[in-house]
C-alpha cells in the first residue's frame, strides 16, 4: 500500500473532484443522446472515467468514475443510478495509472473489457429495473454504440494528453515509481 503525504492526497483528491464533475457533465448534458424507452443514452462521459483511471491511483478514479456517473442518472436517468455506480466504478479496473504514458498496451486494451463488465452490468440491471432481461439484442447495441464512441474518443483524449506529457506535468516521477502490489502492477 502506497503511503501519501497530505499534500499529494489532497492533489489526487481534488483531480478526483475535477474528473468527477466532467463525467457528471460529459454524461448528463454535453454529448447527451437519449435513446430507446428505458431511460438509457449515449454520452462520452466514459472517455473521461477511462481517462481518470489512467491518471488517477485505482481508488480515485473508480470514486471519481461512481461519483461523476451516478449524479449524472440521479440528473437524467434515476432508475439507473444505484446501478451505474457500480458500474462505473467496475469499468475502472481493467485500466493502469502506473505506466508513463496513457495509451499503454494495457490501457489500449481496457476499453474492450470496460465495454463487456459495461454490456453485462446494464443487461442485469435493465432486467432487475424493468423485470425482463427479453431485450439482450438491444441492450448489447446500445452498450457498442456508447463504449465504441467513448473508446475512439478515448484515443484521441488520451493520445493528445500523452503527446502533452500530461502525466509528467500532474504527477512527480517518483510518486508513480514506487512499489505496489496486485493485480494493478502490471503495466504493459
Amino acid at each position: 500500500m502506497v503511503q501519501r503525504n497530505s499534500q499529494e492526497r489532497l492533489h489526487l483528491l481534488t483531480l478526483t473532484g475535477i474528473f468527477a464533475a466532467l463525467i457528471c457533465l460529459f454524461t448528463a448534458y454535453i454529448c447527451h443522446i437519449p435513446v430507446g424507452a428505458n431511460g438509457g443514452y449515449i454520452h462520452f462521459g466514459d472517455t473521461l472515467i477511462y481517462v481518470a483511471a489512467s491518471l488517477l491511483p485505482q481508488p480515485y478514479a473508480l470514486a471519481a468514475a461512481a461519483i461523476g456517473g451516478g449524479l449524472a442518472d440521479l440528473l437524467t436517468a434515476p432508475m439507473w443510478a444505484p446501478a451505474t455506480v457500480i458500474i462505473k466504478a467496475l469499468i475502472t479496473l481493467p485500466f493502469t495509472w502506473k505506466a508513463q504514458k496513457l495509451l499503454c498496451t494495457r490501457n489500449r486494451v481496457a476499453p474492450f473489457l470496460s465495454w463487456i463488465i459495461s454490456t453485462i452490468g446494464y443487461y442485469l440491471a435493465e432486467g432487475l429495473i424493468f423485470g425482463t432481461y427479453a431485450a439482450l439484442f438491444t441492450s448489447i447495441l446500445g452498450s457498442a454504440i456508447q463504449s465504441g464512441g467513448s473508446l475512439l474518443f478515448y484515443y484521441l483524449v488520451a493520445g493528445v494528453l500523452d503527446r502533452q506529457d500530461i502525466k509528467a506535468k500532474l504527477f512527480s516521477a517518483t510518486e508513480r515509481t514506487v512499489q505496489h502490489h496486485g493485480s494493478d502492477s502490471l503495466y504493459l
